[in-house]
C-alpha cells in the first residue's frame, strides 16, 4: 500500500503482490531518464541494461559459465555439470532492440540449475539496425549447426529445445517454423515460450485493458518495436513476423509461461489454442497476477520461482534429464 489508508488499485487489479517492488524499481529507474525516448538508439540501450542489471544479480553458480562465438552471434553458454548436455538455446526479450546475454544471465542460469541441461544464450543482431528475416537466417543456421557438431560446445545434438521471452519467444517461434520448412525440422525437442509477441495486429482486449504500459509494456512501446522489427507495414501479416497467423501443424511440444497483466495475454492464449487445434501438446498456461517480465523477479517473487521450477520440470521431461 502506498499508505495507510489507501490500497493500491494494482492489487484490487489482482497483482501479485510480490510483484509491486519489481514495477515501482523498473518504473522508478525509467522515471530518473524523462528524455528517454528521445536519446540515440546506443544511449537508450545503455540505460535499459542499467534498469535491469540489479535483477540479473544472485541466483545458481554452475559448473562453468563460459563466452564463445557461434555462427557469428555471441554466446553464453552455462553448464551445470561437465559435458555433453542437453541444451536449451535462450533468445532474450526486449522487443528484438534491447536487452542481452547479460540482463537475462541470471534467467538463464536459473534454468540451467533447475533443469540439469546446458543454456545457451544468443546475442542476435538488434533492431532496427537488422530487420527480419535476417535474425530467423542466422538463428535456423545456428540450430543446424548445434545439430550437426554441438559436441564441440559439449552439448548433445540430439536434445535441443528453443526458447525466449517476449520478443524472443517471436524468434524462438519462428525459428522452430523456418526449420519446420527444411530438412532439419525435427532438430528441436521443445518450444519454450514465455509472454511472448505473436501477433503484430496489436488489437486484443489485452492491449486495450493493459495498453497504457502501468505492467511495464504497453501499447505506444509495442507499436515502435513492431516497427523496428519489420521492413514496412505489410511484413506484419507474415507467419513467421505474426507466427499467430501461421500454420503450426508439426511443431514441437510446448510449454508456455502467459503473464496475466500483460498486454501480450491474449495472444498467448489465443497461440495456446491454436497449438492445441494443431496437435501440438502444449503445457504451462496462465499465471494469475503475474506481469510481463515477472521471471526476472525469482528473487523476491514465489510466482517467479514457481513458474521457472515448471518450466525446467518440462525441460528434464522433454530433454531425457532423470530426476
Amino acid at each position: 500500500m502506498p499508505n495507510g489508508s489507501h490500497p493500491d488499485p494494482r492489487l484490487a487489479e489482482g497483482l501479485d503482490p510480490e510483484l509491486v517492488a519489481f514495477v515501482d524499481d523498473i518504473t522508478a529507474a525509467y522515471a530518473r531518464f524523462p528524455s528517454f525516448h528521445a536519446l540515440d538508439i546506443e544511449t537508450r540501450r545503455r540505460v535499459a541494461e542499467a534498469v535491469r542489471a540489479p535483477w540479473a544479480r544472485g541466483g545458481p553458480v554452475l559448473y562453468r559459465s563460459v563466452n564463445r562465438v557461434i555462427s557469428h552471434m555471441r554466446a553464453r553458454i552455462h553448464m551445470p555439470a561437465p559435458g555433453p548436455l542437453p541444451a536449451l538455446i535462450y533468445l532474450h526479450g526486449g522487443g528484438w532492440t534491447f536487452f542481452s546475454l547479460d540482463t537475462h544471465d541470471r534467467l538463464m542460469r536459473e534454468y540451467a540449475a533447475r533443469a540439469g541441461i546446458a543454456v545457451i544464450g544468443l546475442e542476435y543482431p538488434l533492431a532496427p539496425e537488422t530487420k527480419f528475416p535476417n535474425q530467423l537466417t542466422l538463428l535456423a543456421d545456428l540450430v543446424r549447426l548445434l545439430a550437426n557438431r554441438g559436441e564441440d560446445w559439449g552439448i548433445d545434438p540430439s536434445r535441443l529445445a528453443i526458447g525466449g521471452d517476449s520478443a524472443g519467444a517471436n524468434l524462438a517461434l519462428a525459428t522452430a517454423l523456418t526449420l519446420r520448412e527444411s530438412d532439419y525440422g525435427d532438430a528441436l525437442c521443445g518450444l519454450l515460450l514465455n509472454y511472448g509477441a505473436f501477433d503484430a495486429r496489436m488489437d486484443s482486449e489485452s492491449h486495450r485493458l493493459f495498453g497504457d504500459g502501468r505492467y511495464l509494456l504497453g501499447a505506444q512501446e509495442m507499436e515502435v518495436l513492431w516497427s523496428n522489427y519489420t521492413r514496412d507495414p505489410s511484413q506484419r501479416t507474415d507467419p513467421f513476423v505474426s507466427p499467430i497467423l501461421a500454420d503450426l501443424k508439426g511443431l514441437p511440444p510446448s510449454f508456455m509461461t502467459i503473464a496475466d497483466l500483460d498486454i501480450l495475454r491474449d495472444e498467448n492464449l489465443t497461440l495456446k489454442s491454436a497449438l492445441e487445434a494443431a496437435n501440438v501438446p502444449v503445457s504451462g498456461g496462465l499465471y494469475p497476477g503475474s506481469i510481463h517480465a515477472f521471471l526476472e523477479a525469482v528473487s523476491v517473487s514465489a510466482l517467479a520461482d514457481k513458474a521457472l521450477d515448471d518450466g525446467a520440470a518440462w525441460l528434464r521431461e522433454r530433454l531425457g534429464i532423470s530426476s
